[in-house]
Parts: C-alpha cells; sequence; structure tokens
C-alpha cells in the first residue's frame, strides 16, 4: 500500500505563489510517475503536471510558464511551485503516484487565490 500526504495549500493574493508538497511512503514501485490533479467547484479533476522516475514532465497548457514540478526521488516527495497564480487556479490540488498497475491518492489541499 502507498499513502500520500499533501501540504503547503492555503490563501493567497492574484499574482502570488505557493509551493505545494506531496510525501510517498510505503511500497512505491520504481517506475513511477508523481502528478498533481486540481478540482475547482463544480468542475471536473483535472492534470495540471506530472513527472515521471526517468525525468519526463507535462504540464497542462494553463499552467505553463507559471507552474513548476520538480521530484526528489530519495524522498518520495513531489513539489508544485505555483508563480503568478490567478483566482481561476483556486481548487482543491490532488497529488497522485501512478504505477504500471494502480493510481493512488492524496487527500487534496485547498489553493485559494483571491482577487
Amino acid at each position: 500500500q502507498v499513502q500520500l500526504v499533501e501540504s503547503g495549500g492555503g490563501l493567497v493574493q492574484t499574482g502570488g505563489s505557493l509551493r505545494l508538497s506531496c510525501a510517498a511512503s510505503g511500497n512505491i514501485y520504481s517506475r513511477n510517475t508523481m502528478e498533481w490533479y486540481r478540482q475547482a467547484p463544480g468542475q471536473q479533476r483535472e492534470l495540471v503536471a506530472q513527472a515521471s522516475n526517468e525525468g519526463s514532465i507535462h504540464y497542462t497548457d494553463s499552467v505553463k510558464g507559471r507552474f513548476t514540478i520538480s521530484r526528489d526521488n530519495a524522498k518520495n516527495t513531489v513539489y508544485l511551485q505555483m508563480d503568478s497564480l490567478k483566482p481561476e487556479d483556486t481548487a482543491v490540488y490532488y497529488c497522485a503516484l501512478l504505477t504500471p498497475s494502480t493510481l493512488y491518492w492524496g487527500q487534496g489541499t485547498q489553493v485559494t487565490v483571491s482577487s
């Protein structure tokens, strides 16, 4: 079993920054991708960014140039640095760990960007 614990959410003004962290523990398969999703009220959960253990990184178009995903494989931790935040970034942000067989979820952390 794998556990994911997120931290770093909060309230920030437009143009501000936040850094989310997600620490994974348990039986972690070495070949994996760590991901950040978000879900705004009344909307579907969307993939924001992902980083594989081999170094492949992808972002959804709306956050390119503003968000940076990184991971520390020794600590099984993934980070999401969010800069130039906009009100439309307000959502619950979820960490996920994808292996060839399973997708594990964290509990989510609220990010609120005030205008």
